[in-house]
């Protein structure tokens, strides 16, 4: 038996979840009311169920009666059964820009603003989060990449890295990216962009990647940097962060920018402790402004 517990900030994705389980084969349930969780425990863990997988979906909409989930789970673990805790979660820019796009309420704004709904949730929920075998920050993940991601934990069986790292390139003249957590501006390396024959190629061309890494202080840049980020790492890990992600600038985030960053995420790859994921934001707008 397998039964999850799908829970998490709203609109951080917890329906979104449960339909994912439920096509994958998860008997799903939303929102049981929490005094009847343990009965609903005995009955799917009875030897009489022809159930083997079960997720059940819990919220702030308990209300009052959340307050007596704490002591049910630990009920739940006294008495054998075993379960797991899938936390979702999102930041706070991004959780309004949901609901404002979907035009729905806060369950505890109220007549309140979103933010101070959210920010009361997440106090609600904080002991949750704590006991959470999984936390899944939702903040940049498409659909599909969530469906990935759960696909790994709940039907692969694979090993779940808690801490998801994002290198992203980018142009510093298109902004710098607002979910940054470090931010690192390469702009003193040697630039492709006035050699011709490199100006179109970007950073994922193996001419730009040798130009750029042809001069020793390009090295010495990317040893520094893995070195001071190896050492971030585990202490981001203690404080609790699950999602890290660590952008590098160069003028247009075409080349310079490209080629360090996946210097950087063939390196950090070589971790098992966390997984890396890699995007260049401005890789193509040179081209796309050309054209117009």
């Amino acid at each position: 038996m397998r039964f999850v517990i799908v829970t998490g900030i709203s609109g951080a994705g917890r329906g979104t979840s449960l339909r994912i389980l439920e096509d994958a084969g998860y008997f799903c349930v939303d929102n049981l009311p929490i005094s009847l969780i343990g009965k609903f425990a005995e009955l799917i863990y009875s030897s009489t169920s022809e159930i083997s997988k079960v997720a059940l979906g819990l919220d702030i909409r308990s209300g009052r009666t959340l307050d007596e989930l704490e002591s049910t789970l630990g009920k739940l673990s006294r008495d054998g059964y075993k379960y797991e805790i899938l936390f979702l979660e999102a930041s706070d820019d991004v959780l309004v820009k949901r609901y404002k796009e979907t035009r729905r309420n806060h369950p505890l704004a109220q007549d309140g603003r979103i933010i101070e709904g959210i920010a009361e949730e997440r106090k609600k929920l904080s002991f949750l989060k704590k006991q959470a075998d999984y936390i899944i920050d939702t903040s940049s993940l498409l659909t599909r990449e969530l469906k990935q991601e759960l696909d790994k934990i709940f039907v692969q069986n694979k090993d779940f890295k808690n801490l998801v790292i994002t290198v992203l390139s980018f142009g510093f003249k298109y902004g710098i990216p607002n979910d940054s957590d470090l931010v690192f501006d390469v702009r003193f390396l040697p630039n492709p962009y006035y050699y011709e024959e490199l100006r179109g190629l970007n950073g994922n061309d193996r001419e730009v990647q040798d130009f750029v890494m042809g001069f020793e202080v390009s090295h010495r840049f990317l040893d520094k940097l893995i070195d001071m980020i190896q050492f971030l790492i585990p202490n981001y890990v203690l404080e609790g962060k699950n999602q890290l992600v660590i952008s590098i600038g160069c003028t247009g985030g075409k080349h310079r920018s490209v080629t360090l960053a996946n210097k950087l995420y063939g390196r950090l790859r070589e971790n098992a402790d966390y997984a890396v994921r890699i995007e260049h934001r401005d890789i193509g707008k040179d081209a796309i402004v050309k054209a117009h």
